[in-house]
This record gives C-alpha cells, structure tokens and sequence, in this order.
C-alpha cells in the first residue's frame, strides 16, 4: 500500500462540456519522487459505462477511490433498477473524500468526475476536502493546468462540436506537456462520454490530431 501511495502525477488533465457528451483528455506521465515511474500511465478511469473520472495525485488513492465508487454505482442500480444519475455519483464520491478528510492521511486527489444521463452532459471537480464543483464549460486539473488553462480560455465558445472539442482537448495537453515538468509521457488519452456511453479513443486518431497541430 505505501508502495503504491508513493507514486504521484503532476498530471495534466482536461474535461470539456459540449452539446451532446463531455471530452476528457490527459498525459500520461507517472511519477515515483524523481524518478519517472512510468510513461504509459492512464489517467481516465471508467467508473461506469455512462461515467469516467481523471486523476491527478496519489495514483494508490486514485485506484481506491476508482473501486470504491463503481461498487458503490453498481449496487446503486442493483437496488433501483436503473442508472445512477452523474449528480448522485459525484455526490457519493464528495461524501466519500469528506469522510477521508478526518483520517490521518486523506485522500490525496484533485478529481475530475463526468458523465451523460438523461440531464445530458455533466462535469464536476472534486477536492480532497470533499468540495464538490459543477462545471458548464471546462476544467483542467494538476500542475499542468494553468498551461491547459490558457488554451481552453482562448479557444473555448458555445455550440462546439465533438471535432473541435477533441482538437482543443488534444492542444490543451499539448501545451502543458510542452511546459510542465510533471507531465508527460508517450501520447496523449482522451475520452467521450455520450449517449451512447463511455469510450477511449484510439491512439491513432489522437496521434493525427497531434501532427496536425505541429
């Protein structure tokens, strides 16, 4: 357990709202102290098929939190029979980080939590003290961040498409890769979360939206 507490991402990771889903992206760069831990870290999570989160912290209280709350979706929809609304599952996760807040080690973790139900999209922040903040536009996380911020603050408008949300996700990463000692890694993941539910782009995709870029 303290092995795996040990390892930490500066992390730069990017959720964006459009009409129809939500965009998340983030690099992959884990990080043990000095020392690279791996380059091939990934940082988006399916919690369930309609809900995903990113990490930037303790990847040890990440993967904790990760398997906490899908137990806690799954028996969720055991018992009323239909999906956990993005909402409730964000609440459930603050209610689990506020518990942590009173033991001697909290949860260490900076979280972006997103989904789509019936509401629509959904995009929501959460902190170790059990904050939780909902999102209409964007948000990035970790300390590649203010780099990441400075993009989606110039190029994010209303009416976005799923293209051009993948485009601004992927440049966002890129710039705070570019500049962020913490982050990094081999390629750049990102995921929609839509209708018709969660999925990871693929890496040849992602890799032609980079070359376009350069």
């Amino acid at each position: 357990m303290e092995e795996a507490k040990s390892i930490k991402s500066g992390t730069t990771t990017v959720g964006i709202v459009f009409k129809e889903g939500v965009i998340l992206a983030a690099e992959k760069k884990a990080t043990m102290g000095y020392l690279v831990a791996t380059k091939e870290d990934v940082k988006i999570v399916e919690v369930m098929p309609h809900i995903a989160m990113t990490q930037a912290g303790m990847v040890g209280d990440v993967q904790a939190l990760t398997r906490y709350l899908s137990a806690e979706c799954k028996l969720y929809e055991l018992r009323n029979r239909k999906r956990i609304p993005v909402k409730s599952a964000a609440s459930l996760l603050a209610n689990i980080l506020y518990g942590g807040r009173w033991s001697f080690f909290p949860y260490m973790v900076q979280l972006i939590l997103a989904g789509y139900d019936e509401e629509g999209p959904n995009l929501f922040i959460l902190h170790p003290d059990g904050s939780k903040l909902e999102e209409k536009k964007f948000f990035s996380t970790g300390s590649g961040s203010p780099m990441a911020f400075g993009v989606l603050e110039v190029l994010y408008k209303e009416g976005l498409s799923l293209d051009e949300c993948k485009k601004i996700a992927v440049k966002a990463v890129k710039a705070a890769v570019e500049r962020d000692i913490g982050s990094g890694g081999k390629g750049i993941d990102v995921a929609i979360i839509d209708k018709e539910g969660f999925r990871l782009m693929k890496k040849a995709e992602v890799e032609k939206i980079l070359e376009k870029l350069d």
